[in-house]
């Protein structure tokens, strides 16, 4: 298989996929959260008003301070109000802008801290109130105000792989992508922005590839069928590091759908599709040859496209290269293996392997397939000798649960290990 650059583009809408950029087997074609996080919150504020103590019960003293510190400017528009509370528990935030109007948003489950529903708006004055209320019914307060930057200088362009109200193949990990790619420095702040919810509930775990271009979040085991993903990416105006600034929120509530799982097995040359954990039909393939071979390793369809056109004579020349119309094809990785129709290697399909690195099957059969998938459908390629490379495609499920943890950013819980 020809080694291929992946491209990042733009991002331009929200809780959308970036457009896959295709490639031919090998050739570019033209043509919820971890909500354990915890902020640092230092004394910021100073109590502005307390309740009396319930009748007949010692009050015990509450120690409440917010962040940011009050009068602190130049803040980023991503800011969160912060806390440090004992004696008691944060009750109440309440966040206005100059006009005074109230900004929506809600507590991390931890209780850290308060995040707004969206980006704060830039070069404005805010101001909040945090309420701490104490089981006896005792309460305090603590105000702070802070001013907001002006519109960034450099951006990090962000992408999220998922739509709203689409239903995704149960191997489908919520995938989110910079571009430049986050650095380890920065990864922790930006992970702890990331939020994921899942119902049923399935906790699940952030990853990054060794780029910081993208990061995964799935669960140890493939999604149940029926589960809601509620997905919102905080890192609009969120540092990202160097300098820049996340460019947008980003957010898509999706469905997971019946598991499909489709294997195969260089040694028999068949596919084996499953259908909720029942076999419904078998197909022979033809693999990458020799020189262009296939990977091995669990993958994940990206991309559905019922007619397109392979072509790497930019990439390989007009020599080497090849311009083919496609039909029915599923994108496995960014360096262009895909499912396809091949209806000039049917004679080869069950027999011999003739590609330059896709999974050749009939067009019947790849009709079949196109019709019967999802994106996020898992498929499984055995015993061609090469492994598939972490990252070359969506790639959270070809390692292990406890090699996948290891590229979270931040401590994965215990429960979670």
């Amino acid at each position: 298989m020809v080694s291929m650059r992946r491209t990042l583009v733009a991002i331009v809408a929200l809780a959308v996929i970036t457009p896959l950029t295709l490639s031919a087997c090998g050739g570019d074609e033209s043509g919820k959260s971890d909500k354990s996080d915890t902020p640092n919150a230092a004394a910021g504020a100073t109590p502005t008003s307390s309740g009396p103590a319930t009748e007949g019960v010692a009050a015990a003293p509450i120690e409440l301070a917010v962040t940011p510190a009050a009068g602190k400017t130049n803040l980023p528009v991503s800011t969160e109000i912060g806390f440090k509370v004992s004696g008691a528990k944060v009750t109440t935030v309440t966040l206005k802008d100059s006009a005074g109007k109230a900004v929506s948003g809600g507590l991390r489950e931890d209780g850290s801290s308060w995040v707004p529903k969206a980006p704060l708006k830039t070069k404005q004055k805010y101001t909040a109130s945090v309420v701490a209320t104490a089981e006896n019914g005792q309460t305090k307060t603590a105000s702070t105000s802070f001013t907001t930057m002006g519109a960034p200088g450099k951006k990090t362009g962000t992408g999220l792989y998922l739509f709203d109200n689409k239903t995704y193949g149960v191997a489908m990990p919520v995938v989110v992508e910079f571009n430049p790619g986050i650095k380890k420095a920065d990864r922790a702040a930006v992970q702890k922005r990331m939020f994921v919810q899942t119902d049923p509930p399935q906790p699940g775990v952030w990853a990054w590839t060794a780029n910081g271009t993208q990061a995964y979040y799935r669960s140890r085991d493939f999604w149940q069928t029926g589960t809601k993903l509620t997905v919102r990416i905080a890192v609009g105006g969120l540092p990202t590091g160097g300098g820049r600034y996340g460019d947008r929120d980003r957010s898509a509530t999706s469905k997971i759908g019946r598991k499909f799982v489709m294997t195969v097995d260089n040694k028999t040359k068949k596919m084996t599709v499953q259908d909720s954990g029942k076999t419904v039909k078998t197909m022979p393939v033809s693999l990458g040859k020799k020189s262009t071979p296939s990977d091995s390793g669990t993958m994940v369809v990206m991309d559905k496209l019922a007619q397109t056109v392979f072509d790497t004579t930019a990439e390989l020349g007009p020599v080497n290269g090849y311009r083919t119309e496609i039909q029915y094809a599923q994108r496995l990785t960014w360096s262009g293996q895909y499912i396809h129709s091949a209806p000039w290697s049917v004679g080869s399909q069950g027999r011999t392997n003739v590609s330059h690195g896709c999974v050749n099957v009939s067009p019947s059969n790849a009709r079949w397939l196109f019709d019967k998938s999802l994106v996020g459908d898992p498929v499984v390629v055995k015993g061609t000798g090469v492994k598939l490379a972490y990252g070359d495609g969506w790639t959270a499920w070809n390692v292990s649960w406890a090699e996948f943890i290891k590229g979270s950013a931040l401590p994965v819980p215990e429960s979670l290990r």
